[in-house]
């Protein structure tokens, strides 16, 4: 690992004024940054540890209902806050499907939104990545990439975004805080990550020196939570990042389908929000044949990005599930096994 200074500011201001220097990375609980460091995929000059400052670990909720999350909540202390889960149980299984409870007991709401792309020749120094060396070129165009985008690449990258989190949030539309050198300003979270296009290094909006403070959640959406359920695909069910995962949400009026959010995780570089599909849905009767035709146009401009035409077919599959499930009730419990399209649904459903 690369020599690094270690900062250790008293304020938001003072993380700021350091972060925007080059070659500065943030550090909150290090899940991700820790792991790439060691590899030398990333090999910052100096970090800034923000896991102290104050303001930034508190779950509120707003005067208009609304949910605020500081960026420094861990992710088990967001899924397991009773309040939150009851308003957003769809965002509640996300995250209690993500990784082990030993990292959801570190991994923070900021960092998860910031997590780098799990793809193997971005974690491989030797391999071309035009993500970790712009112009590199990327060899997984031509290599193991099963995996792989399947809406949005482009022929300099092909990556994923990994997160469980982002999925229901995107869905929902979370905004995100930011503040940076000019001041506090708000990032719809379906704004925040880029397309790679023809510059896949930049992942993000954000600009040198710009730290996550918080996420919001509005309080209509928390109408969502009769009807809310997020579903995720892995090669196994314990500890592994999903091959596609869906997030469907619905509100049914008179036996028909009034609202609904929909967003696919794991089929792009961004978390991807469903937009057509969710303007198709409404008006019709939550039915099978109503909920493959939403799934497939939501995949109509899918593609394979090398040997992984499987994920279109299985992105139209999770969502079908997901938006069944939404329909027939949000559980009263999360599943022992949560998000997991095998899992018994528990108990009796709390909404319905």
């Amino acid at each position: 690992m690369k020599t690094f200074d270690y900062i250790r500011p008293a304020s938001v201001s003072e993380a700021i004024a350091a972060a925007a220097q080059p070659g500065t990375s943030y550090l909150a609980a290090g899940t991700n940054l820790i792991d790439l460091m060691k590899v030398g995929v990333t090999r910052p000059d100096r970090l800034v540890d923000v896991t102290h400052l104050s303001g930034l670990d508190e779950i509120e909720r707003l005067p208009d209902g609304a949910f605020r999350i500081g960026a420094m909540v861990r992710n088990a202390t967001l899924a397991y806050d009773a309040a939150f889960a009851e308003a957003f149980p769809m965002v509640s299984e996300a995250l209690l499907s993500g990784a082990s409870a030993q990292l959801r007991n570190a991994a923070t709401v900021g960092g998860n939104l910031l997590q780098r792309t799990r793809c193997a020749y971005f974690y491989d120094v030797e391999s071309a990545c035009n993500r970790r060396v712009a112009g590199s070129g990327c060899d997984a165009l031509d290599g193991e990439n099963s995996g792989h985008a399947v809406l949005g690449w482009s022929p300099s990258c092909i990556a994923t975004h990994p997160s469980d989190f982002c999925v229901p949030l995107v869905a929902l539309g979370a905004i995100i805080e930011v503040e940076g050198r000019n001041g506090r300003r708000d990032i719809p979270l379906d704004e925040l990550h880029r397309l790679p296009g023809d510059h896949p290094e930049r992942e993000t909006v954000l600009e040198p020196g710009d730290l996550i403070v918080a996420v919001r959640l509005p309080a209509a959406v928390s109408a969502f939570a009769p009807h809310s359920r997020y579903l995720k695909l892995r090669e196994r069910t314990s500890y592994a990042f999903a091959v596609v995962s869906a997030a469907a949400a619905l509100k049914l009026e008179g036996g028909r389908i009034a609202q609904t959010r929909l967003a696919l995780g794991s089929v792009a570089a961004t978390p991807w929000r469903c937009r057509e599909a969710e303007v198709a849905l409404v008006g019709a009767e939550p039915t099978a044949e109503t909920f493959m035709r939403a799934a497939e146009i939501a995949l109509a401009e899918a593609r394979p990005s090398g040997h992984n035409a499987h994920k279109i077919e299985l992105a139209r599959r999770i969502l079908v599930r997901a938006l069944g499930e939404a329909a027939a009730g949000t559980p009263l419990r999360p599943a022992a096994l949560p998000a997991s399209p095998f899992a018994t649904t528990p108990g009796a459903l709390a909404h319905v």
